[in-house]
């Protein structure tokens, strides 16, 4: 073997090692990264159990003759949590079909100012015309969700008083 011969044996020798090291430091990286963006190596755990997890049903398995999505428990409507009264299922039909009932029961108005709220969603937010309906909806929200004039926090009632210990 001449001299050239041994120079490219060695190199070939020397690539492949520096490969070798490539290669090894490579899977290295990526053990390090995926134990820093799962560190309890959950996607190699067998454990079937689903603790913690919420399971929710397929669509072809929720029954809607099984439900009753107007049902009323002490006076408030349980699928909104507005409260029983003349307009209620119109309320949620026309309010709930963009927005939380939260948004509606969080704010108390007056009926003038329901009215105006309505009006706003209609010129900004594409609120359809609620024709005969909007006087009993306005009705219905000025008189269970109005403004409430609290003075200052009722004293505490019904209180069993304990001594602390020293």
């Amino acid at each position: 073997m001449d001299n050239s011969e041994k120079v490219r044996e060695i190199a070939k020798k020397l690539y492949r090692l520096m490969l070798s090291i490539f290669i090894l430091f490579g899977i290295i990286a990526a053990m390090l990264i995926y134990l820093m963006a799962d560190p309890t190596l959950s996607a190699f755990k067998s454990d079937d159990s689903v603790e913690g997890y919420v399971t929710v049903p397929e669509k072809n398995q929720i029954d809607p003759s099984n439900q009753d999505f107007d049902k009323i428990e002490n006076g408030v409507h349980v699928r909104t949590g507005f409260v029983e009264g003349e307009g209620l299922m119109l309320v949620v039909n026309n309010c709930t079909n963009c927005h939380s009932a939260k948004l509606v029961t969080q704010n108390r108005m007056s009926k003038e100012r329901w009215l105006a709220t309505i009006r706003w969603m209609q010129e900004t937010q594409n609120l359809w015309d609620l024709g005969n309906n909007e006087e009993t909806i306005v009705s219905y929200l000025a008189e269970h969700y109005a403004p409430v004039q609290k003075g200052r926090r009722q004293n505490l009632a019904n209180i069993e008083w304990y001594e602390l210990e020293k």
